[in-house]
C-alpha cells in the first residue's frame, strides 16, 4: 500500500558530503514521523535522526552538527544532509516512516524502504 524509496547513497572520500532522499508513494492521507537508521556490517540497526510531521528533529549525538534531517510534506519527501563524512559513517542507510492511509481511522503505519549504501573511504 505503501512504498518508501531512497536515493542518493554512493561513495564518498572523507569530509565529503551527501544527500539522502527518500520519497514515499502509494495510499498516503498523512505521514507523521519520518526517519533515517543505519546498518553497519555487523553491527545492528540504529536510529540516526527523525522528523515530526511539525518539524522538529532529535539526532544521535555521532551526527550532531554534521547531519540535517528534513522534509517536505507536499512531497511526501524526507531528506537527509550529511556534510563531514566519516569512515564510520559507512552502513546501509534506510528510511522509516509512520503513515495514515485511512481517511475514516487515525491508525498509522509503519513502513521501511529497502536502504541505500554509503561508503566513506579514500
Amino acid at each position: 500500500q505503501v512504498q518508501l524509496r531512497e536515493s542518493g547513497g554512493g561513495l564518498v572520500q572523507p569530509g565529503g558530503s551527501l544527500r539522502l532522499s527518500c520519497a514515499a508513494s502509494g495510499r498516503i492521507v498523512s505521514i507523521n514521523a519520518m526517519r533515517w537508521y543505519r546498518q553497519a556490517p555487523g553491527k545492528e540497526r540504529e536510529l540516526v535522526a527523525a522528523i515530526t510531521s511539525d518539524g522538529s528533529t532529535n539526532y544521535i549525538d555521532s551526527v550532531k552538527g554534521r547531519f540535517t534531517i528534513s522534509r517536505d510534506n507536499a512531497k511526501n519527501t524526507v531528506y537527509l544532509q550529511m556534510n563531514s563524512l566519516k569512515p564510520e559513517d559507512t552502513a546501509v542507510y534506510y528510511c522509516n516512516a509512520d503513515v495514515r492511509s485511512g481517511y475514516l481511522s487515525p491508525a498509522s503505519y509503519n513502513y521501511w524502504g529497502q536502504g541505500t549504501q554509503v561508503t566513506v573511504s579514500s
